[in-house]
């Protein structure tokens, strides 16, 4: 019934050489990385074992991106905390954190796009405007207190802790992780204007 395009399937053989078994040819990371670009979905399998390693192809991608001059997206804060949470009792919920937030932003990245162009041609010198960071922080707010509403619903302690009067613990955690999210921002913010001084 649906029309969905099935993923193209990559093996990946010993010699870490990628094979497109769609296209009938060798591929590289670079080849991967604009293939998600454009929005083709893949699975790599490994050629000797046949277990499912697109997680860590994925991984290996963002690796290579991030080895590029200039590249650079995630902010060492942002690894380090991610680090802490392996093994944490938080670490069942960071994969749907973190697939909302990213789904959020991709919607509005237009929006932000505009608002940062209309920014730089009205004063290219003084950098990204303060309203499009000040958007993007009331977004991450929008976001955090919709995933919190979202988890509520279905963790099945929601209801009892409102009801055990222990409900602020939640805001004092939401505080904490808002306030990562500003220096973050604030981060990204410093790497931009650097950008412009560049130019």
């Amino acid at each position: 019934m649906t029309n969905e395009k099935k993923p193209v399937t990559i093996k990946k053989y010993a010699n870490r050489r990628l094979y497109n078994t769609g296209a009938s040819a060798y591929v590289t990371l670079e080849d991967l990385a604009e293939m998600v670009k454009h929005g083709e979905d893949f699975v790599v399998y490994d050629a000797k074992s046949g277990d499912e390693i697109t997680r860590s192809v994925l991984a290996q991608i963002i690796f290579e991106q991030e080895g590029k001059t200039g590249q650079n997206l995630l902010p060492i804060r942002f690894l380090r905390q991610l680090i802490r949470f392996y093994g944490d009792s938080m670490q069942m919920f960071v994969p749907s954190y973190l697939e909302f937030s990213i789904e959020r932003l991709t919607k509005d990245s237009q929006k932000f796009r505009e608002q940062f162009d209309a920014a730089m041609s009205a004063n290219p010198l003084a950098g990204p405007s303060r309203q499009m960071f000040q958007t993007m922080e009331e977004q991450a707010r929008k976001n955090m207190a919709m995933f919190h509403e979202a988890l509520d619903m279905f963790s099945p302690f929601g209801a009892a802790v409102a009801e055990g009067g222990k409900s602020a613990q939640a805001p004092a955690k939401s505080s904490s992780e808002l306030e990562e999210m500003r220096a973050q921002l604030a981060e990204m913010q410093k790497r931009i204007d650097g950008l412009v001084k560049k130019d």
